[in-house]
């Protein structure tokens, strides 16, 4: 398998056939074989029905259930864990990311032969409110960890599978990944703007008060990790 598209979903029943129509129609003009691995937060809507449905469609479209709800970090750590491809993509559920973009990063991750490109979203569709939130809590997290990633926050990046084998998994895990990445001894971390779409349907999970405090806290958790953390490989 060439491609895994790993997609984390939360209460997204609306969204999802739509979303897979989208990334069918963009893999089908590839010549990669590929997948979709939707990955099943807990939901309680009737996201689980339509993954179902979905997949008797086009199995090409796999899902994974989740027991409870654990967290798109958590979600998206079982994908990397159960996908087939020797490159991985990830990207939210909510439509938001464009899949015409994952064939784009994956050229790119090809002709850089980087570990890693991760998408920044060069015109935002949001709130005020959350660019504001966003690029403050970015900036944050780049002082602290002595990085430069443009765009942390966003969720579509395509990479190799060993990237992520090592990772550690934690609740906001996602929103470092460049980071963690770079500290499991694969640094050729490039960039490439993405488009970014408003929300058509469903709402949002995240908001200023559920991500504030606790990104702060993780931006302190990864110093350390970068500090503290090794992965020692044995000499080929």
């Amino acid at each position: 398998m060439d491609i895994s598209i790993i997609i984390p979903v939360k209460d997204e029943a609306e969204s999802i056939f739509l979303l897979a129509e989208e990334v069918t129609a963009a893999m089908e003009q590839t010549q990669h074989s590929w997948e979709c691995l939707w990955v099943d937060d807990g939901s309680t809507d009737k996201t689980p029905e339509q993954l179902t449905k979905l997949n008797k469609e086009n199995p090409r479209h796999r899902f994974l259930s989740l027991d409870k709800n654990y967290g798109q970090s958590a979600a998206m750590a079982v994908g990397f864990k159960n996908a087939e491809g020797d490159i991985l993509v990830t990207l939210d559920g909510d439509g938001q990311n464009d899949p015409k973009d994952i064939p784009l990063l994956v050229k790119q991750l090809n002709n850089q032969k980087a570990d890693m490109v991760n998408g920044w979203r060069k015109n935002r569709e949001d709130s005020i409110i959350r660019k504001i939130s966003s690029r403050i809590g970015n900036g944050f997290r780049n002082k602290l960890t002595s990085e430069k990633v443009k765009d942390v926050g966003c969720s579509i990046r395509a990479f190799r599978r060993p990237c992520v084998e090592d990772v550690p998994v934690f609740k906001g895990m996602h929103r470092f990944l460049p980071t963690l990445v770079r500290i499991s001894g694969f640094g050729n971390i490039v960039e490439m703007p993405v488009n970014h779409r408003p929300r058509k349907k469903g709402e949002t999970k995240y908001g200023i008060q559920n991500r504030l405090w606790v990104g702060l806290a993780d931006t302190f958790a990864v110093r350390w990790m970068q500090r503290r953390m090794v992965f020692p490989k044995v000499k080929k």
